[in-house]
């Protein structure tokens, strides 16, 4: 396997301290995702072998943003990321997986039960279906739209004072410019990108945080 596609060196011990209590719980759904990931769909078969740094790590750059309690919803959750992952390392907060399709809400709700977090509820449906049903103290998601789309899907579920935290890539600033028109609508803030770390020698991740404004209702 080429360098460019296999996983960085991260010890158990580097990620058990990361994680902390949550560890054991990541630890198995990462397992799940090597071993059932591929075949059900969830990732391509270019991402098993680099599923801590591509995909669990990725995901848990955005919890420090987050609140520790309230409701959090995680739209177009898909495999999990980064809402299981939040989830885990959440445990008092309230978290919603928001998801369209069957299949993915079967892992999902799989994955909730074998890794025992009751804080978890799968929401299936598209994220404007839930426009107006529940308001969240922040709404993240991870690879779903470009920001002006993700702004019309996210920010009606986010309460007046709550925040839009979510996982973009690089190249996220050239995507400002066009939301802007959608972010003054819905009362966003100006989007703040923010370069998020987890381990030493795994790439970081971009975070974009927008704040609901109040006055939004």
């Amino acid at each position: 396997m080429s360098e460019e596609n296999s996983e960085p060196e991260i010890s158990r011990e580097q990620l058990a301290e990361y994680f902390g209590d949550a560890f054991p719980a990541v630890d198995r759904f990462a397992e799940r995702l090597r071993d059932e990931g591929e075949l059900r769909g969830l990732i391509g078969p270019r991402e098993v072998s680099r599923i801590w740094d591509r995909h669990i790590l990725n995901s848990a750059a955005v919890v420090p943003f987050l609140p520790t309690t309230g409701l959090i919803a995680d739209i177009g959750s898909g495999a999990g990321l980064p809402g299981v992952v939040i989830a885990a390392m959440r445990p008092e907060a309230e978290i919603y997986l928001i998801e369209p399709m069957e299949r993915r809400c079967a892992w999902l709700a799989e994955v909730a039960e074998d890794l025992d977090l009751s804080n978890v509820e799968i929401k299936r449906g598209r994220a404007e279906e839930y426009h107006g049903a529940f308001e969240c103290d922040a709404v993240t998601s991870r690879a779903v739209a470009a920001l002006d789309k993700l702004a019309r899907l996210s920010l009606p579920l986010v309460r007046a004072g709550g925040e839009m935290i979510v996982l973009k890539g690089r190249n996220v600033g050239r995507e400002v410019e066009p939301a802007r028109k959608v972010l003054r609508r819905l009362k966003g803030s100006e989007p703040e990108i923010i370069d998020a770390p987890t381990l030493p020698g795994v790439e970081t991740t971009t975070v974009v945080r927008i704040v609901r404004q109040t006055g939004a209702r």
